[in-house]
């Protein structure tokens, strides 16, 4: 059975109080089905609560928005993986695009997270995704193997546990997306990457991210090569998330 991810990128939005109404509601709404999961990436300062409130789901995942390398240090404003664990994280971003364009993180500091997620048993879900110009330039698949950097090294075991969500930058948060089938040849191009490092293609899971919403969901996910979505805004709202994670392909 494919397995399907959808993830929710809560972004600067929803405190403890409203991430617990949120899920009150979400999941009066939501019914599971097997081989689909639900990820939720909380503010820091919902983590816990977001965890909480999701024990008895094992189906749900939550996870951090961003994490810093180290274990403990002094790091003012960051948050350690072991720190994340703790407060009920079992997954974290890495390497999304507000993280690398607006906060200056470089590929050497997503291999840094990366490593430190494996070594604590916390699963990274990285972003990679190329800029307006780039893709004009015709650097797509280019500047998506640079990202795709960060994992080598690892071996085969190791990447099949890594999601990846390919999210071009230019179609983040502008109602632009890519269309289905431009996804497909990125997402096929990842897999061919992934493929050539022993990992087998049943392990692959590749999301796609970009103003996804309610009314674009089920075709993208209708592609074959693409294994779901990594959601922003539209994960906000619980009603709205609640039909985008049980659409069906066509």
């Amino acid at each position: 059975m494919k397995r399907r991810i959808f993830a929710g990128n809560w972004k600067m939005h929803l405190g403890p109080d409203d991430a617990r109404q949120f899920l009150k509601t979400f999941l009066g709404r939501y019914r599971h089905e097997s081989g689909r999961e639900v990820w939720l990436f909380p503010s820091a300062v919902a983590l816990e609560a977001t965890a909480c409130a999701t024990r008895d789901r094992p189906d749900v995942v939550v996870g951090a928005q961003n994490v810093h390398w180290e274990d403990h240090g002094a790091y003012t404003g960051e948050l350690s993986v072991p720190m994340a664990r703790a407060a009920g994280a079992r997954a974290a971003l890495v390497g999304h695009s507000e993280r690398r364009h607006l906060f200056g993180e470089t590929d050497q500091d997503v291999a840094r997270k990366i490593r430190s997620l494996l070594r604590h048993q916390l699963t990274p879900l990285l972003c990679v995704g190329e800029k307006l110009d780039e893709r004009a330039q015709g650097l797509t698949l280019q500047v998506v193997e640079r990202q795709l950097g960060a994992l080598a090294g690892l071996d085969a075991a190791s990447l099949a546990r890594i999601p990846i969500a390919y999210e071009p930058v230019w179609a983040i948060g502008t109602g632009k997306n890519a269309t289905p089938r431009d996804a497909a040849l990125v997402h096929a191009a990842i897999r061919s990457w992934l493929a050539a490092r022993g990992v087998p293609a049943r392990a692959c899971v590749v999301l796609y991210g970009g103003s996804v919403k309610p009314d674009n969901v089920k075709s993208l996910i209708s592609e074959p090569e693409i294994d779901g979505v990594l959601v922003g805004g539209a994960s906000v709202d619980p009603a709205s998330w609640a039909e985008m994670v049980q659409a069906r392909p066509d």
